[in-house]
C-alpha cells in the first residue's frame, strides 16, 4: 500500500524535473519545455505495465498516453498537464525536492505534478503486486495547458482517432479534492484603433486613436453591465467582459495614431464562443468613430457537467465535498462530448499555484490517492 512518504517522494521527484512552458522561459527555467518530463513519464508507464503512445504536439513537446486494460468495459481517463508556469519570481529553488512540515515544495508541486505523482505511485504499487486497475485506464500527460491548450485538443483527437468511448474523464487541477463540474470559457481579442498623427498643438489636423479607443472601451463596459443584468441560466453565472491591456501613443506632444487594447470576454454554458467573438466585432464596428479592427487571440468554450450525474455523486461520497464550479479555465474546454461524464478535480488549492512559493499538503495527496483507488477499482 502506498503511504504518505511515498506519495511525497514521487511529487518531489517530478518537481525536480523542469517542465516550464516555453512561453514562460527565463534564466532559471532549466531545460525548457515538457520534453524531458514526457520522456521520463513514458519510461515509467512502460515499467508499470502500460501501453504507451507518444503524440508529438510540438517539437520535443509530446503528449504521453498510457493505457492499462482492466477486466470491465468501463473506460476511465485522467488528464494531467506536464507544463508549468514561470519560475523566475520564486523565492527558493523551484526544483529542489524539498519536503518539510508535511508539505512538498517546488514549481508544479500543486499544479499539477501532485496528481501525476499519485497516479504513478499507485501504478507502481499495483504492478509490483501483480494487480491491474479494474477499469480500462487511460492516463495522459498533456503539454501546453498553461499557454494555448494545444495538448488537450490533441488528446481529444487521439481519443476519437482510437475510437474510444470514455465513460469518465477527470482533468487534474488543484481543487482541494472537490469535484468541479463547470467553468467559464473565453473569447479573447485585440482591438486596434487607427488614427492620424499630428502636432498636439493642432489636434484638429489629426485623429486621436486613444480617444477613439476610449469610446469603444466605454461601450464594452456597457455591454458588461448588460450581461450582469441578465438572469443566470446555470451555476456558472453570467458572462463577463473586461478590458485587460492597453497601449497607445508615442509622445506627449503627438496626437496618437494607434491604440491597442485587449478584451477578455468570459462565456458560460449555452454561449457559442464564435458567436460571442462575432458580437464583439459587430459592437466595435457599430461604435467606432475612427477606423478599428478586431483580431482574435484565442477562444475556447465553457465546460459544464450537471452535478447530479452518477459518477459525480460517487466522487461526492468518496471526497465528502459538495461539487462546485471554478472561476478559472482548464483543459476541460477541449473535451466536450469526449466522455459520458467529465469533472475537474485534484489535490491541493489553486491558491498555492503560480506564486512565489508553491507547495502541496501531503494529507491532500492521501485523500486523492483514496479517490483514485475507488475510481479505478484496483483494491
Amino acid at each position: 500500500m502506498v503511504n504518505a512518504a511515498g506519495l511525497a517522494e514521487w511529487v518531489a521527484q517530478l518537481v525536480s524535473i523542469p517542465s516550464v512552458s516555453p512561453d514562460f522561459a527565463g534564466p532559471r527555467a532549466g531545460e525548457i519545455g515538457e520534453g524531458r518530463l514526457a520522456a521520463a513519464v513514458a519510461d515509467w508507464f512502460v515499467a508499470f505495465g502500460g501501453e504507451v503512445y507518444r503524440d508529438e504536439v510540438f517539437p520535443n513537446r509530446p503528449n504521453v498516453v498510457g493505457v492499462w486494460r482492466g477486466d470491465s468495459d468501463h473506460w476511465a481517463a485522467l488528464d494531467v498537464h506536464l507544463d508549468t508556469v514561470s519560475v523566475e519570481q520564486m523565492t527558493s529553488d523551484p526544483f529542489a525536492r524539498r519536503i518539510e512540515n508535511g508539505r512538498v515544495y517546488g514549481r508544479g508541486a500543486v499544479d499539477t505534478k501532485a496528481s501525476l505523482a499519485i497516479a504513478l505511485a499507485l501504478l507502481e504499487d499495483w504492478h509490483r503486486a501483480g494487480r491491474r486497475p479494474g477499469v480500462n485506464l487511460v492516463i495522459v500527460g498533456t503539454v501546453d495547458e498553461e499557454s494555448g491548450g494545444g495538448g488537450a485538443a490533441a488528446f481529444a483527437r487521439w481519443v476519437r482517432g482510437q475510437g474510444l468511448a470514455l465513460d469518465s474523464l477527470m482533468v487534474a487541477e488543484p481543487t482541494l479534492c472537490t469535484a468541479v463540474h463547470g467553468h467559464k470559457g473565453a473569447s479573447r481579442v485585440e482591438v486596434i484603433v487607427h488614427g492620424r498623427a499630428s502636432h498636439s498643438a493642432q489636434p484638429h489636423l489629426g485623429q486621436n486613436a486613444i480617444t477613439g479607443a476610449a469610446r469603444l472601451i466605454t461601450a464594452l463596459d456597457e455591454e458588461h453591465q448588460r450581461l450582469q443584468a441578465q438572469p443566470a441560466q446555470t451555476a456558472l453565472g453570467n458572462g463577463t467582459l473586461s478590458v485587460t491591456l492597453i497601449q497607445g501613443g508615442i509622445g506627449l506632444n503627438i496626437i496618437p495614431d494607434t491604440c491597442r487594447f485587449s478584451v477578455d470576454r468570459r462565456t458560460v454554458a449555452g454561449e457559442d464562443t464564435s458567436e460571442v467573438t462575432q458580437a464583439l466585432r459587430d459592437l466595435v464596428a457599430h461604435t467606432a468613430t475612427v477606423p478599428a479592427e478586431v483580431q482574435l487571440i484565442r477562444e475556447y468554450p465553457a465546460f459544464y457537467q450537471p452535478p447530479d450525474s452518477p459518477w459525480l455523486q460517487d466522487l461526492v461520497a468518496w471526497s465528502g465535498q459538495t461539487p462546485t464550479v471554478a472561476p478559472y479555465g482548464t483543459n476541460a474546454w477541449a473535451y466536450g462530448g469526449l466522455a459520458r461524464e467529465t469533472v475537474v478535480m485534484g489535490p491541493g488549492s489553486i491558491a498555492q499555484a503560480h506564486g512565489a512559493e508553491e507547495w502541496i499538503e501531503v494529507g491532500e495527496l492521501e485523500k486523492m490517492a483514496d479517490i483514485y483507488r475507488r475510481w479505478w477499482r484496483a483494491d
